[in-house]
């Protein structure tokens, strides 16, 4: 069905329509803008609220304490444990030093058994029997794997230079053949248990010839 033509009547109502609904529209988006910013100004207000209000301050300085104590907790956990470490490690130091020199008294008095035998073994005659010098040797010998057994080593440095700490001269003895300070003879011998000296070796020392 063909549209029918429009008049100039129709045509003027249809544009008075139109600016009449213009407004009506205009309207309602001023009035939601308005609404929008008076939302926001209201959460601007509320934040600033928040801001002043005394009990947001002082819960915030009871968080910053609170972690202030918290970080103190934790380095003073710290520091104990690292003194507790510090205690076992030296506990676990004495402890294996005593049961590495537990013997020392026991080594000294023991000595001068092992001195008195090399001194046998040096002093017998021809006329000693075989079976005689033979025993001894091995007496000695035993004496010797259980204190090696046990940490001992023997200091024995002839031709070596002398050494305060491990060395203890009797005598000097002027000798051109030999560098100054250096033992010629071992009068007795020293003894370490576990690197620890027990007893320095008795020694005569070369000085330098007049």
């Amino acid at each position: 069905m063909a549209k029918e033509p429009q008049t100039p009547m129709d045509e003027e109502l249809a544009r008075r329509e139109q600016e009449a609904e213009t407004p009506e529209q205009d309207a309602e988006e001023r009035l939601v803008e308005g609404e929008v910013e008076n939302l926001i100004d209201d959460e601007g207000d509320t934040f600033d609220t928040a801001d002043e209000n005394p009990e947001a301050q002082v819960l915030a300085a009871q968080v910053e304490e609170l972690e202030q104590s918290l970080a103190e907790a934790k380095d003073q956990a710290l520091r104990a444990a690292a003194e507790a470490q510090n205690v076992r490690r030296r506990a676990e130091q004495e402890a294996d030093k005593a049961r590495k020199f537990a013997l020392e008294k026991f080594i000294k008095e023991l000595l001068p058994v092992v001195d008195s035998l090399e001194k046998a073994l040096e002093t017998m005659q021809e006329e000693a029997s075989e079976a005689h010098r033979e025993g001894v040797s091995m007496t000695l010998k035993m004496q010797m794997d259980v204190l090696n057994k046990f940490g001992v080593e023997v200091i024995e440095p002839h031709g070596e230079p002398f050494d305060p700490q491990l060395h203890e001269a009797m005598t000097m003895v002027p000798n051109p053949d030999l560098e100054p300070n250096t033992v010629m003879d071992v009068m007795q011998k020293g003894y370490l248990l576990n690197g620890r000296l027990v007893r320095p070796a008795m020694v005569v020392v070369s000085q330098k010839a007049e």
